[in-house]
């Protein structure tokens, strides 16, 4: 078995995987964005095409007012009875969902709160006669306790009434490491396994397992434990965890897991986030052995282009429809007053999926004032607007702002953001990347201002989330044209 990686680049985190027959199914956290935990389709484990979203309508999920971070985290994707299951936690939303469909392409049920349940994570297994396990990390998310972690717990469920059959039981939460979560429950071989991730999803992160004759337990730690992480070492992808284990047809066994391709000379700085990595798994004397994941062959270089409103663009709090539709081949976009610091602003955008990557876009600015962005969250972003008379660059860091402007004579701009690793050596290499924000003229390219880009990356923005590049209007109409994604 040949895997690839990334599995599927840019800020597609906590993936989990089910298969069905011959065909697997794999779901990924958005947190604040919408639409909501994308489900891909693979016939081979390394080319993924995705199909659909279980999040399509905005009373889904509670978004619209979740502060940043919130919102859909760590789903678990599997298939019983005939129906497709995703269990997920809105986080400081609506709690944990369950959401059923028929066909993992949608459309999926408006999503049932599980009553009795209070944590993250959630994963779902059933026993031989039918009995439902929801399993979690019991991190608090409301009442008095809200803020604490009680380790790994269970309760039998009642998948259609979406409610807790018994009390809460406490269940193996690792080795002892920081923040167990994650929690998986799988059959094999007369053994039931019970597999988290511990040490937190930095990098320390690791994945543990333990077995028991039952579901409930009691578990036994791998004397390995933890069979996978990338702590200590010098892997180009760091902060390996949050496995799923699913086998193949013939026997073989591969995880998916999250992980990030880090830069700068001491690694310290992720721009593209958490993304989706797989790795092999053999078997031995009855335990789980992962291998270490490598990158593969970079692919081809990547040009996207287009002005359509397919399911590659995600919006904030909102879906993108709600905020921009395509007329006569044009993006349009419809300012409110705000620009990107707002927590719900006019933007739809695509996750960045390349270290080096250019985003450009033909922007007519003559009835409004927008431009492209570079996002991680509303307090870290770099933005090049055109409006009245003025291309502006800016460049915006948890309270700081600092701006460059350009007169032009046209309110029609094409306007380009570029990534690129930083290439040189000794003290300068500390940092991840640059980002130019930049405008064509007919003399030429005009770059406006060149960004350090650590300030945009997991590590300095404390999000879970990635960089997403898109259009966004502050105020009037904004159109976009030739909109262009390039990666390498």
């Amino acid at each position: 078995m040949r895997l690839a990686n990334p599995t599927i680049a840019g800020f597609y985190p906590d993936p989990s995987v089910v298969r069905v027959g011959d065909d697997y199914y794999l779901a990924c956290s958005t947190f604040e964005y919408l639409p909501g935990i994308p489900v891909f389709h693979s016939r081979d484990l390394v080319s993924w095409t995705r199909v659909g979203h279980v999040v399509g309508r905005p009373e889904q999920l509670a978004v619209g007012q979740v502060p940043t971070g919130g919102g859909a985290w760590a789903p678990t994707i599997r298939h019983h009875d005939g129906l497709f299951w995703v269990a997920v936690t809105d986080a400081l939303g609506r709690g944990t969902l369950l959401f059923t469909a028929p066909d993992p392409a949608g459309p999926w049920s408006d999503g049932a709160v599980v009553e009795g349940v209070d944590g993250i994570d959630p994963d779902l297994a059933w026993d031989a006669d039918g009995t439902c396990y929801l399993t979690y990390s019991a991190l608090r998310l409301s009442g008095d306790n809200m803020g604490a972690h009680d380790g790994i717990e269970q309760v039998r469920i009642d998948p259609y009434a979406a409610k807790a059959l018994e009390e809460p039981r406490s269940m193996w939460s690792g080795t002892g490491l920081m923040f167990p979560e994650a929690p998986h429950l799988y059959q094999r071989d007369g053994w039931w396994y019970l597999m988290i991730a511990e040490g937190g999803t930095e990098r320390g992160h690791a994945v543990s397992i333990a077995r028991g004759r039952r579901p409930d337990g009691p578990f036994e730690g791998a004397p390995a434990n933890p069979i996978l992480s990338a702590r200590s070492t010098s892997r180009p992808v760091q902060n390996t965890g949050h496995g799923d284990l699913v086998s193949t047809p013939d026997g073989e066994w591969a995880m998916v897991l999250l992980g990030m391709r880090t830069l700068g000379m001491t690694r310290a700085f992720s721009p593209l986030g958490r993304e989706t990595f797989a790795t092999r798994v053999t078997w031995v004397d009855g335990w789980p052995v992962a291998e270490p994941v490598h990158l593969t062959e970079p692919a081809a270089p990547v040009s996207l282009t287009g002005s359509g409103l397919d399911g590659d663009w995600i919006a904030v709090r909102r879906l993108p429809a709600d905020v921009a539709d395509v007329r006569a081949g044009s993006l349009v976009l419809r300012g409110e007053g705000t620009g990107m610091d707002d927590p719900r602003p006019v933007f739809v955008g695509v996750r960045q999926r390349h270290h080096r990557m250019r985003f450009s876009a033909e922007i007519d600015a003559g009835a409004g004032t927008g431009g492209l962005s570079l996002r991680y969250d509303e307090a870290h972003h770099y933005d090049i607007e055109v409006g009245d008379g003025l291309v502006t660059a800016r460049g915006r860091l948890s309270g700081l702002t600092q701006t460059w402007t350009a007169p032009v004579d046209t309110p029609r701009v094409t306007l380009w953001i570029e990534t690129a690793p930083v290439a040189a050596a000794g003290f300068d290499a500390l940092t991840s990347d640059t980002v130019r924000l930049g405008y064509d003229t007919p003399a030429g390219p005009v770059a406006l201002a060149t960004l350090d880009g650590r300030y945009l990356t997991a590590e300095t923005a404390a999000s879970f989330t990635g960089r997403v590049v898109g259009a966004y209007a502050v105020d009037g109409t904004v159109a976009a044209d030739a909109v262009r994604y390039e990666g390498s």
